[in-house]
Order: C-alpha cells, then sequence, then structure tokens
C-alpha cells in the first residue's frame, strides 16, 4: 500500500478500532487485528470459536467513522454471504462486505465517550492541553474538564452523547468562550466555570 490517502485511512481505522481491544465489538466478538489490504481494510475477528474471520471493506465506500458500527451489524446476527464475497487469507476465512448495503449499528454510551475523548486529546499538544479530565455518568452525558489557552481557569463543560458529536467537537472551543454560557460551578471543586452544552 503507497498511496498516501490509503495510509491515512489505515492508520484512521487502526485508531478508531484500538477500542475494541478491551471491549467486544459486538457479544462475543473480539478484535484481533486490523490489516491492511490494496484499497481495503481487513478487520480480524475472533468469534467464540477456534476460527478467526477477515472482513473487508474497500476504502472508497465509506468513512472510518463507520466502520465500528458496521462491523457491529455484520457481526449480529445471520449474515449471508455471495460465495463471490468468501475466500481465504492466512488461514482466516476472508469475507468482503458491501458497506453501502449495510446500516451500521449505534456505539454504545462508552463507546461514544472515547471517541469524544480520543478527538479532544490531541497528543501532539502535551504542552497546552486543552481536555484536561472528564467525567462521565454512565448514562448518555459527559463533563468535560477544560482549559482555553487564554485563560488560567477550568471549565466544564457539560455535554450529552449522540450519534451527531462530530459538529460540538469542533465547535466546543469557541462555545466554552461564550460569556453567555458561563455560570458559577458552586458543586464542582474541579472547575471554576460551568458551560452546559447538553442542549447543543
Amino acid at each position: 500500500m503507497t498511496h498516501p490517502e490509503d495510509r491515512q485511512q489505515q492508520a484512521t481505522i487502526s485508531r478508531l478500532m484500538l477500542y475494541h481491544l478491551n471491549a467486544p465489538i459486538a457479544e462475543n466478538c473480539s478484535l484481533r487485528g486490523v490489516l491492511p489490504a490494496p484499497g481495503a481494510v481487513r478487520i480480524a475477528v475472533h468469534g467464540g470459536d477456534e476460527k478467526i474471520f477477515l472482513y473487508e471493506i474497500p476504502h472508497d465506500t465509506v468513512a472510518p467513522a463507520y466502520l465500528p458500527g458496521i462491523m457491529r451489524t455484520a457481526l449480529t446476527g445471520t449474515q449471508i454471504y455471495s460465495s463471490d464475497d468468501v475466500g481465504e487469507a492466512m488461514g482466516m476465512t476472508l469475507i468482503r462486505l458491501h458497506p453501502e448495503k449495510i446500516t451500521p449499528t449505534p456505539e454504545s454510551g462508552q463507546s461514544q465517550a472515547l471517541s469524544v475523548l480520543r478527538a479532544l486529546s490531541d497528543p501532539g499538544d502535551d504542552e497546552d492541553p486543552f481536555l484536561i479530565g472528564f467525567l462521565w455518568n454512565g448514562d448518555s452525558a459527559m463533563r468535560l474538564y477544560v482549559q482555553p489557552r487564554a485563560r488560567t481557569g477550568i471549565i466544564g463543560a457539560d455535554i450529552r452523547l449522540t450519534d451527531m458529536l462530530t459538529g460540538l467537537i469542533a465547535a466546543l472551543p469557541t462555545l466554552i468562550e461564550e460569556e453567555e454560557r458561563h455560570q458559577p460551578a458552586p458543586d464542582d471543586p474541579h472547575c471554576d466555570l460551568l458551560v452546559d452544552l447538553t442542549g447543543w
């Protein structure tokens, strides 16, 4: 694989799937690997018995963020595949998926929380970090503790975990600076101000 776009897509998918090394993708299905293939990614999954299945998904059919949901759908219930879509690679059963025909299963709250935290934790920003803490209540809400570069105090930003978090994550640095959103934080000794973004 030498095409830069394929390399970037592969790296993004590998990062997205890391969480599933510790948490099953679907019931009794654990991640065993993310392998590069020409124009595609292959996800190795152990299905509870001794067999490992290799699911191939072309890069040009779906954005990387949808892959975990597509895998959850593919691994849930009975699936029927054409003989043209089944093969073998490295002793594993290879199954070529057609993601345009698959409706991704939504992420669990824990997966959504991890997605938000990963997006806001830029490892290249270690000298001046934005996200410095979080509190997830195990439901659909999370408090992010952030410290904007222009401020000395810590802001607690309450968000709701939904399927549409990308826009909120991108807008968060601007939203927390809007003074009309600032509230005192008398019950939380971990921040100086609170910003309620649960209705955003």
